[in-house]
């Protein structure tokens, strides 16, 4: 069983910045990739970025170049940087991550608004 926790979001104007946390905890000698979803109104949860256990990342057409995915295996966290942000980014974020059985957990999401 793996646990995660969520920090960060918050409003943001457009062009501004926020940054999400998730900290990990219980079985995550397991854990291979870790990542973001976000959840508009209205619409399906999307995969906004996720980074493997090897560093390696993939991200959303939509998000590219302007968020950063970045994971610490020792403190079992995993960061999404968000820069010039637009109001099309608003959304519930959802921290996930898959173990090496292909288990999946979520966290419990945190909102992030942008206001144009």
């Amino acid at each position: 069983q793996v646990e995660l926790v969520e920090s960060g979001g918050g409003l943001a104007q457009a062009g501004g910045s926020l940054r999400l946390s998730c900290v990990a905890s219980g079985s995550t000698f397991m854990i291979n990739i870790m990542g973001w979803y976000r959840q508009a109104p209205g619409k399906q949860r999307e995969l906004v970025a996720l980074v493997t256990s090897g560093g390696s990342t993939n991200y959303v057409d939509s998000v590219k170049g302007r968020f950063t995915i970045s994971r610490d295996n020792a403190k079992n966290t995993v960061t999404l940087q968000m820069n010039s942000l637009k109001p099309e980014d608003t959304g519930v974020y959802y921290c996930h991550v898959s173990n090496i059985l292909a288990r999946t957990y979520w966290g419990q999401g945190t909102q992030v608004t942008v206001s144009s």
